[in-house]
């Protein structure tokens, strides 16, 4: 058992360190946006150089279409990564089949599944306006691994599915006792 606490431990910490940075990327690309609206001469000495100055310049949809993928789903990663910290943080592993876990376990894999859809669809619309002339190479990094948030989220799916037969499985053990 006490293998099993110390794993917890360090899934926690971790969930921290990675909850952290998801926040401080995020914060750093509001503050990125708000710069590039108000003071666009300073976008190349913030965070990532994120620079869509061009695109502004061309089409705003254009712009605040991107800018929006990007902002939604840094922010969805970072609530993520919350619930994962909510969910180790809270979890009992003398009875880890409770509504809590599953409830817990199934909304992982709702933000798992929009994150992946969302970068999925930042994708599609970033390669249409490349094909409009529109330069989108450094807006790649933020969508690149949207086949694998919806790969994971099927997983994670999976095994909500399964935390919640396991405990309809233990209600009705417990009924019979």
């Amino acid at each position: 058992m006490k293998t099993n606490n110390f794993v917890f431990v360090f899934l926690k910490i971790v969930a921290w360190i990675i909850f952290v940075g998801l926040c401080i990327e995020a914060g750093g690309l509001i503050v990125n946006f708000i710069f590039s609206l108000f003071k666009p001469e300073f976008v190349q000495n913030l965070y990532q150089k994120l620079d869509l100055s061009q695109m502004y310049e061309r089409s705003k949809w254009a712009y605040f279409s991107m800018y929006s993928f990007i902002l939604i789903i840094s922010i969805l990663k970072a609530v993520l990564f919350y619930q994962v910290i909510v969910l180790v943080s809270k979890i009992d592993l003398s009875k880890p089949f409770n509504d809590f876990v599953s409830k817990k376990i199934s909304l992982i894999s709702y933000y798992t599944f929009s994150i992946g859809l969302l970068s999925y669809i930042g994708l599609q619309t970033a390669k249409n306006l490349q094909h409009k002339g529109y330069d989108t190479e450094i807006l790649n990094t933020f969508w690149a691994d949207s086949q694998a948030f919806i790969l994971m989220a099927a997983i994670i799916y999976i095994i909500a599915v399964i935390f919640k037969k396991g405990i309809d499985l233990q209600t009705e053990n417990e009924l019979t006792i």
